[in-house]
């Protein structure tokens, strides 16, 4: 596994170990480019965001283990919170700092480079990287809390970046985003976009949705409370997805190294290491939801659904698995997905903001009935009318109904169900079996950022009230 991330010791070997200029063609391979293309630089970071964002390999994504959709068989460390045998947080930190957001920085330096393409080609490239890199710059300040921004991604000033805000650079990426979108002029990328194959109307609606979901994100932050309807008005004006066409998905092959990554992590490698967690099964189970049937294998006989108990040393024969649809080779992954853009536009209506929708239920309804959609489940006007699924007699407050089914909804999506827990703060997450450890709010910084970074790590923990997993992030407020 690739380990080292971008602010340690390889870049200070890179740096001392740089060339005179006389001596620098001779250190040239005449045989490879100098200079790699936009093109590939924007589609290695886009396979590597979606991999990384879907992968269930323990050393690397944790995350549906966090949103309690699976738990495990017989190595349960990360089902019971440990982040550092296996250094979890170091590969997701060093995945998208190197892998994606350096590979994108780089991919913008190189399209500005490129004189052979017209202006708005140029423009429309840079705001299709600008927003799959405020993408990945939310997901890690999501994810960690305060991170390395301002000085980060230049190796050659700031060997040891400092640490920005978290509030600070979310602000940022906000007006980031919006400054994008309109530059989405023509079909950018074109055929070598590998997400809408250069339909700029799709991006205009990524860029439109990821702004929304930010928005809806902070809107509970004081700070922030201006920035967050003005995102959020933006977007619903701009236009948002829908329907499911408009998902922001790669479409996986059935030949390696193209194939989707669960089914690598899971069925080239022959692991049975993961059971569906009684936490959503429970919970599906007392609601007679039709999604289970394409959720979860009836290894167990037809109808029949057990979730391992969540944490726990669980039999693999004894417990539901995932469903063939999620292991196939060939299965889509998304970064933002229709239905949940559904559930934001329910939030902002229960929060009333001008030029919003009117109306919670509707986009409540809508967000069920586009998870049923996309996974082709029965049923749905019968799950509507359930009286704990409808939305004006399910249990709760307006936000635990829509925590709820946006978590369900984000099932083989595990960032989004455990940030869905994070956002909503819905009952019913178990403690683990073994650890007892409360549900973690937050990745812990890397071992290598306490160790090589030292300083400024120390001052990032102790800005964000500790470097612990319980420590909440700067939107998490209640």
């Amino acid at each position: 596994m690739k380990k080292i991330i971008l602010t340690t010791l390889t870049i200070i070997t890179l740096i001392s170990c740089q060339s005179d200029d006389k001596y620098e063609d001779k250190n040239r391979d005449p045989k490879n480019p100098t200079q790699v293309s936009s093109e590939f630089l924007f589609n290695a970071a886009t396979k590597s965001l979606f991999d990384q964002m879907t992968s269930t390999n323990v050393n690397n994504n944790i995350y549906r283990m966090l949103g309690q959709h699976w738990t495990e068989t017989t190595y349960v460390d990360e089902a019971n919170y440990d982040f550092n045998t296996r250094n979890i947080t170091q590969s997701h930190w060093s995945e998208i700092y190197r892998d994606v957001l350096a590979d994108l920085a780089t991919a913008k330096i190189n399209n500005d480079a490129d004189l052979t393409i017209s202006a708005d080609t140029k423009k429309t490239k840079n705001a299709q990287i600008e927003i799959l890199t405020v993408y990945a710059w939310a997901q890690m300040v999501e994810t960690f809390g305060d991170i390395p921004y301002s000085q980060a991604l230049n190796a050659g000033q700031y060997v040891l970046p400092v640490y920005d805000d978290a509030a600070t650079i979310y602000s940022d990426l906000l007006t980031r985003i919006a400054v994008a979108i309109p530059n989405l002029t023509d079909s950018g990328f074109g055929t070598a976009d590998k997400i809408y194959g250069g339909d700029t109307a799709k991006w205009k609606k990524f860029g439109n949705s990821l702004m929304l979901r930010m928005g809806v994100r902070v809107a509970d932050v004081p700070a922030l409370a201006t920035k967050s309807t003005a995102a959020i008005k933006a977007a619903v004006s701009g236009g948002v997805f829908t329907s499911n066409a408009d998902n922001a998905s790669l479409v996986y092959s059935n030949a390696t190294p193209n194939t989707n990554p669960v089914w690598v992590d899971l069925v080239q490698s022959g692991r049975s290491d993961f059971v569906i967690a009684n936490t959503l099964v429970d919970f599906m189970n007392n609601l007679s939801d039709p999604r289970r049937a394409v959720y979860f294998d009836q290894n167990l006989g037809t109808g029949v659904y057990e979730g391992g108990p969540y944490g726990d040393n669980n039999a693999f024969s004894s417990y539901t698995h995932v469903s063939d649809r999620v292991i196939d080779p060939t299965n889509p992954a998304s970064l933002i997905d229709y239905s949940e853009v559904c559930f934001y536009l329910a939030d902002a209506a229960e929060r009333s903001i001008s030029g919003t929708p009117v109306n919670a239920a509707v986009f409540y309804n809508a967000g069920i009935t586009a998870s049923f959609d996309y996974w082709a489940a029965p049923n749905v006007a019968t799950y509507l009318a359930n009286p704990a699924v409808n939305y004006a007699t399910a249990p709760g407050t307006w936000k635990v109904k829509i925590g709820n089914q946006l978590w369900l909804a984000m099932y083989n999506r595990g960032y989004e169900a455990w940030t869905a827990w994070r956002t909503y703060d819905m009952p019913g997450f178990n403690l683990p079996a073994v650890s007892e450890d409360p549900v973690p709010t937050r990745y812990t910084y890397p071992i290598s950022e306490q160790n090589l970074n030292k300083v400024n790590y120390t001052a990032a923990s102790a800005a964000i009230g500790g470097d612990t997993q319980t420590t909440k992030v700067f939107w998490d407020k209640f």
